[in-house]
């Protein structure tokens, strides 16, 4: 067996690897899968298209039905433009917090479910401990359906699986599916002076993002269901963040590219809201090909993550309140691989160190009692695992 590494340790460890979504995450990888295999354990990989990403995932006790997938991500936000006071990507302890990009957001997670793996060895496990560890999640959840997909199809099916976002160690059962395009706008240009015989891209635009504003005015407006009730805020939004386009004040913009966000609350249609939208941009595109045919709106999807809906009588739900003793119903409105876990038909929750509100903040941290709280849940999962 390998060096016994302390949580701590390994929390230092796995944030000193600058592990940002725009980057390979293979040094990582590489390194968990060295650590796994250090104490007799093999790990699968499930790379990206292009081979520069890859998720892990592993299998801890007997090859049988009934265990507990630990799910965690390996990439963190950016921290350019953020003022640290430390280093982000060394572990600095202060005032009962422990500092570092990813403390939090999830490496303290991910660090507690590998301290778990020499803790599961030595107990004797009857229901097997499964470790996923995906790419990509703050992106849009991109590398975890593939490894899902696999996990399904080579290892035991798992009873529970248990998502280590930070909840503060409360049963979050719930959270909001989203989806999101890419949005190209392509208007022709002329003189602004002659601004009916162009067809300015940034203009046209501005319908959909208006139609944006709109739905989420109805919305705000609506009276919301049981569920919906729960989220802050009780409604689906749709957002736009970035937008860029044109060349001159005094030219009709040719080109004009924003995204536009779903967050959906779970029992919504989240392909009538893809429907919706769709069906304003064709009318959109019909006005400016009025004008000038060869203008066009061309539309990608850059993401997709289904809702996770609560269970209240199921296995996830159960154990881990069963553990933290948490009873209360909890939902959030982000979104997470949990959602495409369930979609999978695993039962699925999210349960975590550390407050979301720290979350890809500057001076990001978890605090030591929280950690120590996701200490003593792995403690509490192993022995479960090792009942009859």
């Amino acid at each position: 067996m390998g060096d016994v590494m302390s949580a701590r340790e390994l929390l230092a460890r796995l944030v000193s690897f600058p592990s940002v979504s725009r980057e390979s995450n293979l040094d990582i990888i590489d390194w968990i899968e060295g650590y796994l295999a250090g104490h007799g354990v093999s790990a699968t990989r499930v790379y990206n298209a292009d081979g520069t990403k890859a998720n892990l995932y592993a299998n801890i006790g007997p090859a049988v039905a009934g265990g507990v997938v630990l799910s965690g991500h390996t990439d963190v936000v950016p921290v350019d433009g953020q003022n640290w006071d430390t280093d982000p990507f060394v572990v600095t302890e202060k005032d009962g917090k422990l500092y570092g990009r990813g403390t939090c957001d999830m490496k303290g997670f991910d660090a507690l479910a590998l301290a778990a793996v020499p803790l599961a060895l030595k107990a004797g496990l009857k229901r097997p401990l499964q470790l996923a560890f995906s790419y990509d999640e703050e992106v849009g959840c991109l590398g975890a359906p593939s490894m899902i997909a696999e996990m399904r199809r080579t290892l035991p099916p798992a009873a529970a699986v248990i998502v280590g976002e930070p909840s503060m160690m409360r049963a979050v059962s719930g959270h909001k599916g989203g989806t999101g395009f890419t949005v190209h706008v392509r208007g022709f240009e002329v003189h602004s002076s002659l601004l009916h015989t162009g067809v300015n891209a940034i203009m046209y635009g501005a319908k959909l993002i208006e139609w944006a504003n709109e739905k989420n005015a109805r919305n705000m407006a609506a009276t919301p269901g049981p569920l919906a009730a729960q989220f802050d805020p009780p409604f689906t939004t749709v957002h736009v963040g970035t937008i860029s386009g044109g060349t001159a004040h005094n030219i009709t913009a040719k080109d004009c590219w924003f995204g536009v966000d779903f967050r959906c609350v779970p029992g919504e249609d989240m392909e009538a809201w893809k429907a919706a939208f769709l069906a304003r941009v064709a009318e959109v595109e019909a006005e400016m090909q009025a004008i000038r045919p060869e203008t066009g709106i061309d539309t990608a999807i850059r993401f997709y993550v289904p809702p996770l809906q609560p269970e209240p009588d199921g296995a996830a739900e159960g154990l881990v309140r069963g553990i933290t003793g948490d009873n209360g119903h909890h939902v959030v409105s982000y979104g997470t691989e949990a959602g495409q876990f369930q979609a999978q038909d695993y039962s699925a929750i999210i349960c975590g160190p550390g407050d979301i509100a720290q979350a890809h903040q500057p001076n990001e941290y978890i605090t030591i009692a929280q950690f120590e709280a996701g200490e003593q849940f792995m403690h509490r999962l192993i022995t479960h695992l090792a009942e009859d």
